[in-house]
């Protein structure tokens, strides 16, 4: 008792219908890339806190650029400052 040849090409064609042949060549190109990010990851493992790292800096420059923007942007309209 398994799955014989024409269950799988019932499958398939279900597949086919739902999907269609030009989105699922899109959605076999994403599970494969996946595969590969996965099969990579498991033969060299990063450390969580490398990307943390990572996650932070790019936070902080970001941050760094909103502020500095927003304070040109209030010292730009007149008639409203800060008496602070």
């Amino acid at each position: 008792m398994g799955i014989g040849p024409w269950e799988i090409a019932g499958i398939v064609v279900i597949v086919l219908v739902i999907f269609g042949a030009g989105r699922l060549a899109g959605v076999g190109k994403a599970l494969g890339q996946g595969v590969r990010e996965f099969r990579e990851e498991a033969r060299n493992p990063s450390t969580d806190e490398d990307e943390m790292a990572d996650d932070e800096e790019s936070t902080d420059e970001s941050e760094a650029v909103a502020s500095s923007s927003g304070s040109e942007a209030r010292a730009d309209k007149p008639g409203k400052q800060d008496d602070a």
